[in-house]
């Protein structure tokens, strides 16, 4: 294949065609699969009004702190003594309840949990042992930076070759390399927040973040009010009329000296 170190090793054009390729191609459509699956059974989650009464509330209060400058002092007073005032604010004054759900006693989270399960560790780890028994021995690509020994035992998983550069990456781990580096392109195709998106799931069962608890709306009122609070008003349009006024005499200034150039 080529001399100790791998500094000449040369790859037959067609593993870019029977190996790289399709390794690629079964990395997304396992993802769109996995997408549309975990979609179909999750079902529909509505909302209930209350959510989404609060949500749009913060909504406004934050639309309020970021463009409030172009609202006149008395308005943005107004909505912001709505929301902040240490009486009647619907900051202040809105209490939720919010009941953490135990996952040991809910038979639904459970549920969640193993479909979850289902839908996400059962098909990579099936794909890729079929991946590493269908693919096994070849080398597929080399990263374009140097890499220490190691690197090795994750970028070549399938070959044992002592002698073989750690910048290889054999099929096997080509397979892991796409499961991980597909994020941008199922962004772009289905969105941020989208079940085709392995390493993000991964990293949200680690955390414990893929247990759906349901949000803290008190904690959230209370950080709104805390960032209005130190909102100032700074009218952003101050001056406005008079600099419309000198552009609209100075485009008349334009013409006039345009069309008594036109008459010489």
């Amino acid at each position: 294949m080529g001399r100790a170190g791998a500094e000449l090793l040369l790859l037959d054009s067609s593993i870019r065609l029977w190996v790289v390729l399709p390794i690629v191609l079964i990395s997304f459509s396992v993802g769109l699969i996995r997408h549309n699956l975990s979609r179909l059974l999750q079902g529909e989650r509505r909302l209930q009004l209350e959510q989404l009464s609060d949500s749009q509330i913060l909504l406004r209060s934050r639309n309020l702190r970021e463009h409030g400058k172009y609202l006149p002092r008395q308005s943005f007073i107004m909505r912001k003594h709505f929301f902040n005032n240490a009486e009647s604010g619907f900051f202040k004054t809105t209490k939720r309840k919010v009941t953490p759900k135990n996952p040991m006693t809910d038979p639904s989270m459970l549920t969640d949990m193993m479909k979850g399960n289902l839908t996400n560790v059962l098909p990579m780890i099936l794909i890729g042992g079929w991946i590493n028994w269908a693919f096994s021995g070849f080398v597929t690509t080399k990263v374009p930076f140097p890499l220490t020994l190691r690197f090795k035992p994750m970028l070549q998983r399938g070959i044992e070759l002592v002698s073989l550069d750690a910048s290889w990456v054999s099929s096997a781990s080509w397979y892991f390399l796409n499961v991980f580096g597909l994020r941008s392109l199922y962004s772009l195709i289905l969105g941020h927040d989208n079940a085709a998106d392995q390493s993000r799931i991964l990293q949200d069962q680690l955390t414990g973040a893929a247990i759906s608890m349901p949000p803290d709306t008190n904690k959230a009122f209370k950080a709104e009010w805390e960032a209005l609070e130190v909102v100032d008003h700074h009218w952003a349009l101050e001056g406005v009329e008079e600099e419309l006024l000198g552009k609209e005499l100075n485009l008349e200034e334009f013409y006039s000296q345009d069309q008594h150039r036109t008459m010489f």
